[in-house]
C-alpha cells in the first residue's frame, strides 16, 4: 500500500534558496553558483532584485557538479539539462547520456592506456637507476684504491 506523502518532503521541495544557501547545500561557493548562472545552466527566479533558487535548481546544480566530476564539459551538461523538459519520457535525454557516456569512457580508457604505459616506463627507469646505484654503492664499499702515477712526486693518487 502506498504511503501518504510526508509533509517534510513536500516542505523541502517547496522551499526557496538564496545563492549562499544553495551553495552551502551543494558544498560549493556562492561564486560557483553565480558562474553556473552566468553560463545559463541555472536560471533562478527573482524576488525583486534577489535571486531565488528552487528545489529544481538545487537538483540541477547537483547534476552539474556530478557531470563536472565525471569530466563532461559545461556544453555537454547544458545540452543534457536542456533536454530534461523537452520529452516527458526522457528518451532523447537518455540517448544523449548513452552517447556522451560512451565518448567519455573511450577518452578515459585511452588516458588509462597512456598512464599504464607511462607507469611501466617509469618502473623500468626506476629499476635501472636502482641497479646502477647498487653497483656504485658496492664499489664505494670496497674503499678507495691507490694507483701509481708516473712522473708524479707522490707515491700514488686515489683512483676515482
Amino acid at each position: 500500500m502506498p504511503s501518504a506523502p510526508r509533509p517534510q518532503a513536500d516542505a523541502h521541495r517547496s522551499r526557496f534558496y538564496s545563492t549562499a544557501e544553495l551553495a552551502a547545500a551543494a558544498g560549493v561557493t556562492p561564486r560557483t553558483v553565480r558562474f553556473y548562472e552566468a553560463r545559463g545552466l541555472l536560471k533562478p527566479e527573482r524576488a525583486g532584485a534577489v535571486r531565488v533558487f528552487t528545489y529544481a535548481d538545487r537538483a540541477r546544480l547537483l547534476l552539474i557538479l556530478r557531470g563536472k566530476r565525471l569530466g563532461f564539459s559545461l556544453d555537454d551538461i547544458g545540452e543534457y539539462l536542456d533536454l530534461y523538459g523537452a520529452d516527458a519520457e526522457h528518451i532523447e535525454q537518455l540517448n544523449l547520456v548513452v552517447h556522451k557516456s560512451r565518448e567519455r569512457i573511450a577518452v578515459l580508457e585511452s588516458k588509462l592506456d597512456d598512464l599504464k604505459t607511462t607507469i611501466r616506463e617509469l618502473r623500468r627507469i626506476e629499476h635501472e637507476a636502482l641497479s646502477r646505484l647498487k653497483a656504485k654503492r658496492a664499489r664505494a664499499a670496497h674503499g678507495r684504491r691507490f694507483v701509481a702515477v708516473t712522473g708524479d712526486s707522490h707515491e700514488g693518487r686515489l683512483k676515482p
